[in-house]
């Protein structure tokens, strides 16, 4: 429990106190958006039976890209058009978060044109998520949190 005590006052010291707290939000609930339809994914294409599967409407299959699009635009708007105060921008800050997690996931969809997720070539969304995660980590975290991160966890193990 000490440990975890430990954790969250570097997180108070490195992403609160700095005020990137959205950023952080952001960052995870993409990651987490994206670890999870990708899930879906696999589930669904296993055709797992308790696994709800896709959402058609007409006899269209609605990719998620859809629903992500739809999530960008509306948390868009209301970031700038309203910029809402706290915890309102944080609320925000998360669905952009999802809504770049279910858009990246069909990156390869936007290149192509056509449903190429699982083939080889839908192998650039994971690497348009990769790079766009990695990119965003540093940005959002920067050295010095990694560095405090690490000194607490080793401070938090000797004890």
């Amino acid at each position: 429990m000490l440990v975890l005590a430990s954790l969250g006052s570097v997180y108070d010291r490195a992403i609160v106190d700095t005020g990137r707290q959205a950023e952080f939000l952001f960052f995870v609930s993409f990651l987490v958006t994206f670890g999870f339809i990708r899930t879906s994914a696999h589930l669904i294409r296993a055709q797992v039976k308790w696994w709800p599967g896709n959402v058609n409407v007409g006899g269209t299959h609605i990719h998620h890209l859809v629903w992500g699009i739809v999530l960008l635009m509306v948390t868009g708007y209301v970031g700038v058009a309203v910029a809402p105060p706290s915890p309102w921008q944080e609320i925000c800050a998360v669905f952009f978060g999802i809504g770049m997690g279910l858009t990246l996931d069909e990156f390869a969809l936007w290149l192509r044109l056509e449903d190429v997720y699982w083939a080889r070539e839908g192998r650039a969304s994971i690497d348009a998520v990769i790079l766009f995660g990695a990119l965003l980590g540093v940005g959002t975290w920067g050295g010095r949190f990694f560095h405090a991160l690490v000194r607490e966890a080793a401070r938090a193990v000797r004890r």
